[in-house]
């Protein structure tokens, strides 16, 4: 996902190209808005964290891109393409140190395991979306 940030700062296009030229391929892509509520419900699993009210306040200021991205391990290349949480600790060339404004305005969201990204997956995107079969 391309958080409000980055489509607010007019990365998206930059970013998405970082991510075809490392070799992704784009499933199902939208640009939509997250309520607080459906904010609220993506990020469940961070409910009673300090940083969860913060979290679903900034993910619902402003549009996202969402997207279901295919690749042989996917979930490990993307999250080294994305680099750290903290910018300030990412990796040189990657998407956050180049676009990321600072801990909480990390530009983008990457799945942390394949089961994780089939369930984010579909919580934007019905089957049909994806073009995958029943």
């Amino acid at each position: 996902m391309i958080k409000p940030d980055a489509v607010a700062a007019g990365n998206s296009g930059s970013i998405l190209k970082m991510m075809e030229a490392a070799g992704f391929e784009i499933v199902a892509m939208k640009l939509t808005s997250l309520s607080s509520k459906l904010a609220g419900k993506f990020y469940e699993v961070h409910k009673g964290k300090p940083f969860y009210n913060g979290l679903v306040e900034f993910m619902s200021s402003g549009p996202i891109v969402a997207l279901v991205l295919k690749k042989e391990n996917a979930v490990l290349d993307f999250r080294t393409l994305i680099g750290s949480t903290n910018p300030t600790n990412a990796e040189e060339g990657t998407i956050r140190k180049i676009f990321a404004k600072s801990l909480e305005q990390n530009a983008v969201h990457g799945s942390d395991s394949a089961e994780n990204a089939a369930i984010e997956s579909s919580f934007f995107f019905s089957m049909l979306e994806m073009k995958l079969e029943n």
